[in-house]
């Protein structure tokens, strides 16, 4: 499990691609992989991806991404030298500042628009029309693993309205009108919606 606060923004030094299969390496540094345990879950990019080798005194760690993930999320289209947002995942006791995110990537977003200012930037992004009933105004989202709160909701497309703190620690600030985005409903949205669509489903079956 994850907070939805990223950690830090680190650099892709290596992908190996395979048929089906990517081997993914980030240079992260020595502090976000301290302590770091082979199978530990990190988020990148808001994806719960599983640690396989590392080396911390040298900052980098390695995971091995197969065809699912890398139909359902933007991680297929990372290169030497991209940057990703890094989190690690949460610990007993630790303070949550965003909301409960799973890593779980409900759906890619395109940007379809950018407004920006001296400390201000908005965006909007799409989404598929299977998700509409989950993305409502001020709910939680998860975008690219940030946790954030949804603006208005216009059809199938979405504001985002993002500070400046956010657009420094994560890669949200560097992106363009086009680039797809990893989303990631709130689950407890999911979770309630989805139960009273099976009651009402029930209950209207009942009446018959």
């Amino acid at each position: 499990m994850f907070t939805g606060i990223v950690q830090a923004q680190v650099q892709v030094k290596d992908v190996t691609h395979r048929d089906g299969f990517v081997r993914l390496t980030l240079q992260a540094g020595q502090e976000p992989l301290h302590q770091l345990q082979r199978g530990a879950s990190i988020a990148i990019n808001g994806t719960c991806l599983t640690a396989t080798e590392f080396d911390i005194s040298a900052g980098w760690v390695s995971f091995d991404v197969i065809d699912e993930t890398l139909l359902k999320t933007n991680l297929g289209t990372l290169q030497r030298g991209s940057k990703v947002n890094f989190e690690r995942s949460l610990k007993f006791g630790d303070e949550i500042g965003g909301h409960i995110v799973s890593g779980h990537v409900s759906a890619t977003a395109e940007i379809l628009q950018i407004e920006r200012s001296a400390d201000n930037c908005a965006m909007r992004l799409s989404f598929p029309p299977e998700l509409a009933a989950f993305i409502q105004p001020k709910g939680f989202i998860a975008v690219d693993g940030a946790s954030l709160t949804v603006g208005a909701v216009q059809g199938h497309s979405f504001w985002l309205h993002l500070i400046p703190e956010t657009l420094a620690v994560t890669t949200l600030g560097e992106k363009q009108i086009g680039e797809r985005l990893n989303l990631e409903c709130d689950q407890q949205t999911v979770t309630i919606v989805q139960t009273v669509e099976r009651y009402l489903a029930q209950r209207a079956f009942t009446q018959q």
